[in-house]
């Protein structure tokens, strides 16, 4: 059986293969989406990675505690990943709230610029050995 966090390295690499199929369509509000979550599963990669876990009052992470754990615990105090990835889950969190829960629409540069921070991000983890791009 494979780990648990292996499991979110698939995920976060279907979900950024996903965002890339989106994007070269022109499906601009689709590709922030899987960009958020690319970003969001590589994240939960790297918090298991790092010893940690969901509160014991949840049985899965919550998108707060991704978010303030990846960027508190494994920027800032451990310093794991480096500072220009500490708003990455936050601003593509709220990329994705537009495309999914407003009437705006995601443009192609907003897109592009998502794509391009959701590399990084992936990488940066690949990087210390979990998702790859």
């Amino acid at each position: 059986m494979r780990e648990c966090r292996s499991i979110y390295v698939e995920k976060a690499q279907e979900s950024l293969a996903g965002a890339i199929s989106e994007h070269a369509n022109g499906r601009y509000n689709n590709c922030a989406n899987r960009c958020y979550y690319a970003c969001f599963q590589a994240a939960v990669h790297a918090l298991i990675d790092a010893g940690m876990s969901p509160p014991p009052t949840r049985a899965t992470w919550s998108h707060e505690q991704v978010q303030a754990g990846f960027a508190r615990e494994l920027i800032h105090r451990q310093k794991v990943y480096a500072a220009t990835l500490r708003d990455v889950l936050s601003r593509t969190y709220l990329l994705r709230q537009t495309a999914d829960y407003t009437t705006d629409v995601v443009s192609e540069t907003q897109a592009e610029r998502a794509l391009r921070r959701t590399r990084s991000m992936l990488e940066a983890i690949a990087s210390r050995g979990g998702a790859s791009s």
